[in-house]
């Protein structure tokens, strides 16, 4: 039992880890806004 307790640590501690560091850029990261522009060929808009 004592090798499933470790490993069952081992997984908790890498998920924390994980959950950590998607919390962190989630709250402290800030996206820059920018402008976007697509060109969209004509004849896409053509109904077939």
């Amino acid at each position: 039992m004592p090798s499933l307790f470790r490993f069952l640590t081992v997984v908790a501690i890498i998920v924390g880890v994980a959950y950590g560091a998607i919390y962190a850029l989630a709250n402290f990261v800030n996206p820059r806004p920018r402008e976007m522009t697509v060109t969209i060929p004509p004849d896409k808009f053509l109904k077939k």
